[in-house]
Order: structure tokens, then C-alpha cells, then sequence
């Protein structure tokens, strides 16, 4: 899973102000971290469809702060996806 460490380097190479933990980019970045993680238990655990509804709901909540990025500063969402290597 995601620990402390990791998830405070993410957020310092996300952050966009000194006490920034909830920006869009911030969540998108931790959400991507988290499905990375389970795609790749999924690869072990093929039967797991417990976790597999868990994955679909953060694939779909990190789609809805894409799109509000999105709407609210084009930039700043080509941006977000160049850097986490996301595709759309």
C-alpha cells in the first residue's frame, strides 16, 4: 500500500503552496499511486472482486477531478497528465 513516506514525497512533487494537501493535482496524483498499486495485485489475486469495485470507484472519482481540472485550467490539467504519464 501507499506509506507515509511515498505518500509525502507525492505530495511535495505535487503541492502547489507551502500547505497544499488537497489540491486536485495533489488527489489525482495519490488516487493514480493507489490504482498503480492494485493493478498490479490484480495481476496475483484475479479473483479479488472485493478490491476490484474499491479500484473502479477511485478510477472514477480521479476521472471526476480530471474533468474539473480540465474545465477550470487547461494548463494546469496537460500538465497533471504529462507528469503522472496519463493518457486521454
Amino acid at each position: 500500500m501507499l506509506t507515509n513516506e511515498r505518500k509525502q514525497e507525492i505530495i511535495g512533487s505535487f503541492k502547489r503552496g507551502e500547505q497544499d494537501t488537497g489540491s486536485p493535482e495533489v488527489q489525482i496524483a495519490l488516487l493514480t499511486e493507489r490504482i498503480r498499486y492494485l493493478t498490479e495485485h490484480f495481476q496475483t489475486h484475479k479473483k479479488d472482486h472485493h478490491s476490484r469495485r474499491g479500484l473502479l470507484k477511485m478510477v472514477s472519482r480521479r476521472r471526476k477531478l480530471l474533468d474539473y481540472l480540465h474545465n477550470v485550467d487547461a494548463a494546469r490539467y496537460r500538465d497533471i497528465l504529462a507528469k503522472l504519464e496519463l493518457r486521454r
